[in-house]
């Protein structure tokens, strides 16, 4: 990241929390996979300064965990501790720009951003329509869909700190790569433009359309999924690997691997954290003994087991 990034004002101070903040919250109730033991604490801010002005009020030391829409992280049955901030107060942050842009906030679902860039008339975010997530998860990942990913189109992004400073940055101030994004621990994603192109065709909302049906055809919809569990390996797909080894529908628990795409692990209603981990676990195991490869999780384990 470059020393020169602008700083923005730093609003903060002495604002009470204007947020929703609970305690003993379950996980199981914010993560798509609908697991999870409780947060000790857990807050909802409406917008960027209430958020900038509760991180600032937090006692030193205090861990905190950043979730959006809880769709590519596993909560472990024994829950998280500090606090939790939930982005899906700021889900309705997108503004269109001038000049073929778009700022959405941390708490946008991607394929909302995907949908309103449709009918902006530009192209160019039709794949953010394949991703499950919020704007701030796959910003933290670079997460992709149909051959494309997040950081292709990023132009500009506004970050928070741990002590609540607010910053702005370019999108070549990041060193990105396949999933993965350098950012510190204790800075976290609050808006981002995106730069795209007029859609001169006018056929974005068609691709967006076509999209949707192929990931029908062939992902698990309509179950507790997290998405893809493992990075594809270099020149090869996890869920391929997966399934050569002849793991499809393989259960522990209430947790079992897809059988309609291997790289997905079910949650069939009664899964605990502790059995997709275990699930997770046993993959990788098989897959390396079986093929040579070891597979790494996209998904985020967190929590306490």
């Amino acid at each position: 990241m470059q020393a020169d990034a602008t700083r923005l004002e730093n609003r903060t101070v002495q604002a009470p929390p204007r947020g929703l903040l609970k305690t003993d919250e379950m996980m199981s109730r914010h993560t798509s996979w609908k697991v999870g033991g409780p947060a000790e604490r857990f807050y909802i801010p409406p917008d960027e300064d209430d958020l900038a002005c509760f991180l600032a009020a937090l006692p030193d030391g205090e861990p905190v965990t950043w979730i959006g829409l809880g769709s590519n992280v596993l909560v472990r049955d024994g829950g998280i501790r500090g606090t939790v901030i939930s982005s899906v107060g700021m889900k309705d942050k997108l503004l269109l720009l001038s000049g073929n842009a778009l700022r959405a906030g941390c708490g946008v679902a991607c394929a909302k951003v995907a949908r309103f860039s449709a009918k902006s008339g530009l192209t160019g975010a039709e794949f953010l329509a394949g991703i499950p997530g919020s704007v701030g998860g796959a910003l933290a990942m670079n997460a992709g869909a149909f051959g494309a990913e997040t950081w292709s189109i990023v132009e500009q992004v506004e970050t928070v700190t741990r002590n609540g400073m607010r910053v702005e940055r370019t999108g070549a101030d990041f060193a990105t790569g396949y999933r993965q994004v350098d950012l510190a621990d204790d800075e976290w994603f609050l808006n981002v433009v995106f730069r795209l192109d007029r859609d001169a065709d006018g056929k974005a909302e068609a691709r967006i359309r076509e999209l949707l049906t192929r990931r029908a055809e062939t992902q698990p919809m309509g179950q507790f999924s997290c998405g893809s569990v493992f990075k594809n390996p270099a020149g090869d797909f996890a869920g391929r690997l997966v399934e050569q080894c002849g793991l499809k529908g393989f259960a522990i628990g209430g947790a079992h691997v897809s059988e309609k795409h291997a790289n997905f692990i079910i949650n069939a209603g009664k899964a605990s954290a502790g059995d997709i981990e275990a699930l997770i676990l046993h993959v990788q195991a098989t897959v390396e003994e079986m093929t040579g490869t070891r597979l790494v999780p996209e998904v985020r384990i967190i929590g306490e087991p």
